[in-house]
Parts: structure tokens; sequence; C-alpha cells
């Protein structure tokens, strides 16, 4: 197999070691993935059950070195490890963070998409996501090899909040790709743009007083510990791919392309499983324990009317409106 490292500044010095592929004819291929979050996060879990599936469907000895905890940085970089085909193989990137290479992948999971879980899974199913994936496969040379996710999201504030006249103005952190500011700011918010490992600090310290994330999210970020507030507005529901370079992809032998796909398809309906089973669970757990505090928000069918037209105008920019119609036809 061809010697792989990952090049620049000190990340070469650091980090280029276990990132090598021996020389050997006949040695193991070595496949790096990356992860933010611990053995207890459902994408952990997802990515767990990738490796699994991969050795099983493959047959033969395979390595593989799943990075956890965010040891080599965050989702947006993994996924340009992956584009690069340097360092990161495979891995679980949020589609708000493929929007530099794809205008059209953060429209994967954007505000206001799915009606509810059974819409969610119906889309899914209905594989109606191809052409993004497409897309993304071509302008990146990253595939999206199976689905995760299935949290529903809601805003975590530092004081209670529960209609849409409350929340006017409300500074609140949101995803980097354009369309979560502007559907943000359609429903009146003061959306503003800061990495994921800051949110906590930046609420603490008063910069924003909300954010938005699942479950596991707020579970693993402590993000109750500085906003206990829940507004219910179940915004969003996440679609989490599993992403697989695409020039790793093509240096593997057939036999474990093969393995591959066929283990992303399975490991991304395991993980839509664990997620979206946990979600509840986790949510009564941290409200059981004090942690936080769950507010039905009054206002979500207006919130709604006010997003769709922007979610509307976005798909057309994108060229995602025959996507999105049959989407919101899907019953």
């Amino acid at each position: 197999m061809k010697r792989r490292t990952l090049v620049g500044g000190l990340a070469a010095c650091t980090l280029a070691a276990p990132f090598v592929r021996t020389a050997a004819a006949q040695a193991p291929v070595t496949l790096n993935g990356a992860v933010q979050f611990n053995d207890d996060h459902a994408f952990t879990k997802a990515l767990v059950r990738f490796e699994e599936l991969v050795k099983k469907y493959y047959g033969k000895p395979i390595n593989f070195v799943l990075h956890k905890n965010s040891s080599l940085g965050l989702e947006k970089q993994y996924f340009e490890y992956m584009a690069q085909g340097k360092a990161v193989d495979y891995g679980i990137v949020s589609p708000a963070h493929m929007s530099t290479f794809s205008k059209a992948a953060p429209f994967i999971d954007a505000p206001f998409l799915f009606r509810d879980l059974a819409h969610w899974n119906k889309v899914l199913d209905a594989d109606l996501l191809k052409p993004v994936a497409d897309e993304i496969a071509q302008k990146a040379d990253v595939m999206l090899v199976g689905y995760a996710g299935g949290g529903v999201r809601n805003i975590f504030i530092n004081k209670p909040m529960s209609t849409l006249a409350e929340i006017k103005g409300l500074k609140v952190r949101v995803q980097g790709a354009p369309i979560w500011s502007k559907t943000f700011a359609a429903a009146g918010m003061a959306p503003t743009v800061i990495a994921y490992n800051e949110v906590y600090n930046a609420i603490q310290n008063n910069v924003i007083s909300a954010g938005e994330n699942e479950a596991a999210g707020v579970e693993s970020m402590k993000f109750y510990e500085v906003a206990p507030n829940l507004a219910m507005t179940e915004h969003a529901i996440t679609i989490r791919p599993i992403c697989f370079s695409g020039k790793t992809f093509k240096g593997l032998p057939k036999d474990l392309q093969e393995a591959v796909v066929k283990a992303g398809k399975e490991a991304g309906a395991y993980g839509r499983q664990v997620e979206s089973g946990e979600d509840a669970e986790k949510l009564a757990a941290l409200e059981k324990a004090g942690k936080l505090k769950r507010i039905p928000f009054k206002d979500r069918a207006e919130m709604k009317k006010m997003v769709d037209p922007v979610m509307a105008a976005y798909a057309k920019e994108i060229g995602a409106d025959t996507i999105y119609a049959k989407i919101v036809a899907l019953n």
C-alpha cells in the first residue's frame, strides 16, 4: 500500500506518524477515523459499528484507528482532511461543515425540513438526498456512505423562553452554513456563528444567550450548566453522514470498497436507531437530575411559517428545489 502522511506545519510533525500506511505488499490496510466525542456518544457507537461491519464483510486482516474526543480537531477539519486524502479516512460530519465544498450540503438537515421523525425516516428510505450526496462526492471527493443522526434539535437558553415574542432578538449560536443564520433570523432571532467548542464559554461570558443542539450534544458538552432552559422548538432533525475519503476509497481493493459501502449503509441505520432512541431518554434523565428544564414552545407552527419562504428560496438558489418539493410532498 502507498504511504500516507498528514502534511502542513506543526501538524505534520505531531500527527504524521499514526497515518503511515506500510509499503509491504501483504500488510493490512489501516483506516483512520475521527470523532469529536467519547465512547458513550451515538456518533462514536455508529463509527465503531462501521468498523465491525467492514471487518465482517471484508473478511481479511484490516486495522482501524478511531481518534476520539476531538484529538484531531473538529468535524470541519475532519472533512477537509478527507477531501485532501490525508490524516482522516472516515468520520461523521455535520452537513453544515461541508458548505465550503458544496452549497447543497447543509440542505440535508436544514431547519424545518422534516415534519417529524416518521417523515425524516421516509425521506432517507426513499433516498431523496442522493443528488446532494452526488454533488458532495463530485466537488469535495468525499463519499456519504451512510446516514446516522436522528437527534431532534432544540434551543438551550440561559433564561426560560416559550414564545416567538420572548425569543425575538435572542443571541443564539448556529452552525456555520448560511441557511442556519437565514432561517433563525427569519424567526426573529439574532444568530451568530461560533465554534462548537467555544459555545459554553460564550454563554457563560454573556457573548450569546443560547445555542441549539440535540440531546447528545447538550449532554456531552454540558451546555445545561450555563443554559439550563430547553425551549422545545424541535426545529431540526439531524442527519449526520458517515463520510469516507474518495481518495482513500480509490486506493482500496475492490472487495474492501464493497465492504465499506455495505457497512456504511448499515452503520448509518444503526446510528439513527441509537440516537433517535436515546434522544428523549437523555433529556428525561437530565431533567430528572435537575440539570435542565424542558419548556414547551407555543409558537412552533408560526415559526415554521416564517421560515418556510427562506427554505424555499434557498432550495431554489442551490438548485435543490425539485428535491425540496419531493420532501415536502412525501407523506
